[in-house]
């Protein structure tokens, strides 16, 4: 499907600015080290819907924060999850062939290329949100430091792997909430941070941050399980990377313990909870409020 005109444009200005900062932060520098720059390049700049770097720039706007200092804390958020892509597609985890319509990192090179990228990357994002550049605060990069860390450890991105991984082992028949713990870890908690990012840019106090939590965990539910549906049901081509593996694998999912049209009812509804949560804001918001609606009725 199409994008809405504001989302369209504005996922298309950010996904240009954090493509023009990958670019100039990882210039092949001429030497031994270029094959690594050249995988880092492959995986980070092109492709990818960059719902992360968006989220955190629609959000930063409520709080009047430059463009400019959100699209580094959005390319800081992108730089992980594109690690966390890299690593999730070797052959010891998912064992994928294509990733946003193109070879993956350890296909288009090899193993040991895409593990040191995939560090590299993540290590670049720590550099990213500690850069002057991204808040003239060390309050605040610090904030930012310690809030990607959590976001991405063991109690968050890297947990809700593990518990998958674990699963997956050991054949657990997971129920409804177990799944939806997992998924709030593998894929909300990087959700969350790139609306909390936008906070702590903006200086905004932790206990006026809940409605923007309330938020960020739905639309991460919500988009999870279009995630779900569209591995269910959605068209390769269009996805840009191989469907149907949790089928394949005989992994639980939303929709595979809700039925198709139940998770479909699900999502919108968190959608409609995410928005709520919104009220107090006028058309500031509206950015926000077209990225929980395309979350649940994307194609890809």
């Amino acid at each position: 499907m199409s994008l809405p005109p504001l989302l369209g444009t504005e996922a298309d200005r950010v996904g240009n600015s954090v493509d023009a900062l990958f670019k100039g932060i990882l210039e092949v520098p001429g030497d031994r080290r270029d094959t690594l720059y050249e995988a880092m390049r492959h995986a980070a700049i092109g492709g990818g819907k960059r719902m992360r770097p968006l989220l955190t720039v629609a959000a930063a706007r409520l709080f009047n924060v430059p463009d400019a200092r959100a699209i580094r804390a959005g390319t800081a958020i992108e730089a992980i999850h594109v690690y966390s892509l890299i690593h999730d597609d070797l052959p010891c985890m998912d064992d994928d062939d294509l990733r946003r319509g193109k070879p993956t990192v350890h296909k288009a090179f090899d193993e040991c290329t895409a593990v040191l990228a995939g560090d590299s990357l993540y290590a670049l994002a720590f550099e990213l949100a500690a850069n002057p550049k991204t808040h003239d605060s060390d309050h605040v990069r610090a904030e930012l430091c310690l809030a990607l860390a959590k976001a991405s450890g063991p109690n968050g991105m890297a947990g809700g792997q593990m518990m998958d991984l674990v699963a997956g082992a050991e054949k657990d028949a997971l129920d409804l909430g177990a799944i939806t713990r997992l998924q709030q870890l593998k894929t909300g908690a990087m959700i969350e941070v790139s609306v909390e990012a936008a906070c702590i840019l903006g200086q905004i106090r932790p206990d006026q941050r809940t409605p923007y939590h309330g938020y960020a965990r739905n639309v991460g539910l919500a988009f999870q399980i279009a995630d779900d549906l569209l591995d269910h049901s959605g068209d390769e081509d269009k996805a840009g990377k191989r469907l149907q593996k949790d089928a394949d694998a005989g992994k639980a999912t939303f929709v595979s313990l809700m039925g198709e049209d139940k998770a479909r009812e699900q999502a919108r509804m968190l959608v409609d909870q995410a928005i709520e949560h919104l009220d107090k804001h006028g058309e500031e918001a509206d950015l926000l409020r077209a990225i929980a609606r395309y979350a649940v009725e994307r194609d890809r």
